[in-house]
């Protein structure tokens, strides 16, 4: 890898769900301590230029709070992000514009992301204008360049996002965020809502404007056979921490880490020969309100042990460009 593009540094974000509340106890007036949602704990991280760095884990594990959190779409807690160099969480809304074209999301349903009130090509245009890229009749014939490279035709411009299919639907939430030409792309679960054979047209999608722009991708998707095919690299969240950082051809040939390990035994193979054991976690993820002391992943994990309890392991690297935050290994 190249230059970094993202630095991130401790980032954390917690969701309060209970802010000094007053009750009353024997007659007095009791403050109660406030509570919050631990979504991301922590995490330090680099995105390089050109990659696409996937990010895989269950639901409620971070991922998409971690997501938001990068490009300010959430305001974190705690931490930095360096833009290039720049740390854009001190940055003021107004400071922050001239960012805000060189990031953009795709949301996971393009239903809901889309505004049904106006058509195609008001809501590609209006991202144009937003940014001082095109107006008038130029946004107009930008906007149809933009269409016909996402495999759409100047026949949508005018249609709302009800009339369309949900590929193509994705596809506008696709043409949406590359259209003010940006650096840095997140793909939060693009494929999800989306039947398999639509799947495989919006992923040779991304990787064809991905080669065309130079982008950067954030891949976070459930699907782990996309996330290989796509990624660079693999970053595995558990209950807000980054467990595993590894190589794409790394991390799926050996993994390390325990959830890694569990995660990939669950992966169906195409080949009837190959017969995985799979590695059955016992448990729920704990309440990310009240998270377990030391490892979080102590309480499902089968090879728990007592320092496991009581410390939380660093993330460190095992070997070349391979970390894993585990007391299972030690650094070179």
């Amino acid at each position: 890898m190249s230059n970094k593009l993202i630095e991130i540094t401790n980032l954390i974000k917690k969701f309060p769900i209970e802010t000094g509340i007053i009750s009353t106890i024997s007659n007095k007036l009791v403050r109660k301590k406030p509570l919050y949602v631990h979504a991301v704990n922590g995490v330090s991280l680099n995105i390089f230029k050109g990659e696409t760095l996937g990010l895989v884990g269950e639901s409620g594990s971070g991922k998409s709070t971690l997501g938001k959190c990068i490009i300010r779409l959430i305001e974190p807690t705690a931490g930095k992000i360096l833009f290039n160099g720049v740390d854009i969480t001190r940055l003021s809304h107004r400071e922050l514009m001239p960012f805000r074209r060189r990031m953009q999301i795709i949301f996971q349903d393009p239903y809901s992301s889309l505004n049904p009130r106006k058509t195609v090509g008001n809501i590609i245009k209006h991202m144009l204008e937003l940014h001082n890229v095109a107006f008038g009749e130029d946004a107009r014939e930008r906007v149809h360049e933009i269409l016909e490279l996402v495999g759409l035709g100047k026949e949508h411009y005018d249609r709302y996002p009800h009339q369309l299919s949900g590929g193509q639907r994705q596809r506008i939430a696709i043409a949406r965020a590359i259209a003010i030409t940006p650096e840095f792309v997140i793909a939060d679960e693009p494929f999800s809502a989306l039947d398999v054979s639509v799947q495989a047209q919006v992923l040779n999608l991304l990787i064809a404007l991905k080669k065309k722009f130079n982008l950067t991708y954030l891949l976070i998707s459930h699907d782990l056979g996309i996330v290989r095919y796509l990624s660079d690299r693999v970053g595995v969240m558990y209950l807000g921490k980054i467990l595993e950082l590894s190589s794409t051809e790394n991390l799926y040939s050996s993994p390390m880490h325990p959830y890694t390990q569990s995660l990939l035994s669950a992966v169906p193979s195409l080949d009837p020969d190959i017969k995985r054991n799979k590695i059955i976690l016992r448990g729920e993820i704990p309440n990310p309100v009240s998270l377990p002391s030391g490892c979080v992943f102590n309480t499902r994990c089968p090879y728990v042990r007592d320092e496991c309890k009581t410390i939380e392991p660093a993330l460190i690297q095992i070997k070349k460009g391979h970390y894993v935050a585990c007391h299972l290994y030690k650094s070179d």
